[in-house]
């Protein structure tokens, strides 16, 4: 049996590491605790451990996550906080490391916004891709507030002393409440049937989470989001922060300031007006004055003082000028002239009458030349043919018998006798003769000795 691999220290608090990292409970959870043993690092790091009767839990808060708490965190203060577990390597202790944290009176509600932010969030409500434009000048701004809160009072105050041509429709709404969701929402949804409005401001004055609760419910929301209409947001003071912050086109620190962002400030526009018909009226002044000069140098010029001289001076640049081109010409045409020989000369040598004399010459040379090659071939091949007949003459069986010699055949002509023992006595033979064949019969026969 093969004994079994032990892990180090290292390897066993990876693995077990990796265990809190796996599991989707202890990587996004919720924390209710007391704090206790509270350090802030001089590096802004937050060092505490979370306790409850029973059980204590180490945890850590960067300082890029605790620079944005709006409280804080002390000795024994009860808090619910939001992170995920793992391991601190280098001692082994498993241990919270915490991204939000809120103080526990606030906790129901604060969860809910958490989890409300982040299921929107997920669906796309607050990318800035959806935010709409707000207009420069709108000619009407929609207010959806309570009528009786200091938050319309501001609002009203600020838009008629900076832009006081833009008219205000008011919708009243309950800001507070358990039906502030509904008349928010149904406000907005009013407000772009009707479609007189060029920009909504939408809020109320300061208060707590749970005063401002209503701006943070899914269908005041959804029903910003789904405004025509650009929305500014302005709910609470400027630490107050809500979901309606988020989904709005653009976000304004207090009711006042919404005004402020909505409208433009009607004397800084005639303030830039003034600047600009300043402006104008200097370059203008400054265009005249240099049409003056101009016309004052056309008026001095010898044109309009001495015509004469000048209609003159045109006349000696026509004659000039048609100088000029009578010699341009008189070059452009012997130039054509000499392109027009070349052309002409090239012309006769790719001429179809010109080049079938040269092939008729050429035609003429190859059958001369031809028939000097077959003549003297033809001479070669009969002295050739000479005297292979010559040889063949010699080398004839008529050429031998010429000299008295015949030749015996078979009664069929087709075998030669060659010796006697080729024929038998009384077989008919042929011998032929230089000038003919003799039908013969063997009567006798002897063979010679030759020893």
């Amino acid at each position: 049996m093969q004994p079994r691999e032990i892990p180090t220290v290292s390897d066993l608090t990876s693995q077990i590491k990796q265990m809190f990292e796996s599991n989707p409970i202890t990587q996004d959870c919720w924390v209710r605790g007391e704090i206790s043993n509270f350090t802030h690092h001089s590096k802004g790091h937050m060092y505490f451990t979370l306790k409850d009767a029973n059980s204590r839990i180490k945890s850590i808060m960067f300082a890029g996550n605790n620079r944005h708490l709006k409280f804080i965190p002390k000795e024994g203060m009860k808090v619910i906080a939001h992170g995920y577990v793992s391991v601190f390597d280098r001692d082994g202790a498993y241990q919270l490391y915490v991204d939000d944290m809120q103080p526990d009176g606030l906790g129901s509600l604060f969860v809910a916004f958490q989890q409300l932010k982040e299921k929107l969030e997920q669906e796309g409500l607050f990318h800035p891709m959806h935010k709409k434009p707000i207009p420069k000048y709108p000619k009407v701004v929609g207010v959806i507030t309570s009528p009786t809160g200091a938050a319309v009072r501001d609002i009203i105050t600020t838009i008629r002393r900076r832009y006081p041509v833009a008219h205000i429709l008011l919708h009243p709404v309950i800001v507070q409440g358990p039906t502030t969701a509904q008349s928010v929402a149904e406000a907005i949804e009013n407000m772009n049937a009707l479609g007189e409005a060029d920009v909504l401001i939408v809020g109320r004055g300061g208060g707590s989470l749970e005063e401002l609760w209503g701006f943070n419910e899914e269908m005041v929301v959804r029903a910003i989001f789904a405004s025509q209409i650009p929305v500014i947001s302005a709910v609470g003071h400027e630490t107050d922060t809500t979901l309606a912050d988020y989904v709005a086109d653009l976000r304004a620190p207090t009711p006042t300031a919404a005004a402020e962002l909505a409208v433009p400030s009607l004397m800084e526009l005639r303030r830039i007006l003034e600047q600009l018909s300043g402006r104008m009226g200097l370059i203008l002044n400054r265009k005249v004055r240099e049409a003056k000069i101009r016309l004052q140098r056309m008026e001095s010029s010898t044109v309009f003082t001495r015509p004469a001289h000048r209609l003159n001076q045109l006349r000696q640049v026509i004659d000039s000028n048609e100088d000029r081109m009578q010699l341009a010409l008189t070059k452009a045409t012997n130039q054509r002239e000499r392109q027009l020989a070349q052309l002409e000369s090239r012309l006769m040598r790719v001429s179809p009458i010109e080049r079938a004399k040269r092939m008729d010459q050429q035609l003429q040379y190859a059958v001369e030349r031809l028939q000097r090659v077959g003549r003297a071939t033809l001479e070669r091949d009969e002295n050739r043919f000479t005297r292979l007949l010559d040889k063949l003459d010699v080398l004839s069986p008529l050429s031998v018998m010429r000299r008295g010699y015949s030749l015996a055949y078979s009664a069929d002509q087709k075998t030669l006798v060659r010796s006697t023992r080729d024929v038998e006595l009384g077989d008919p033979v042929q011998v032929r003769l230089q000038d003919g064949w003799l039908d013969c019969q063997v009567w006798g026969m002897r063979e010679d000795n030759k020893e």
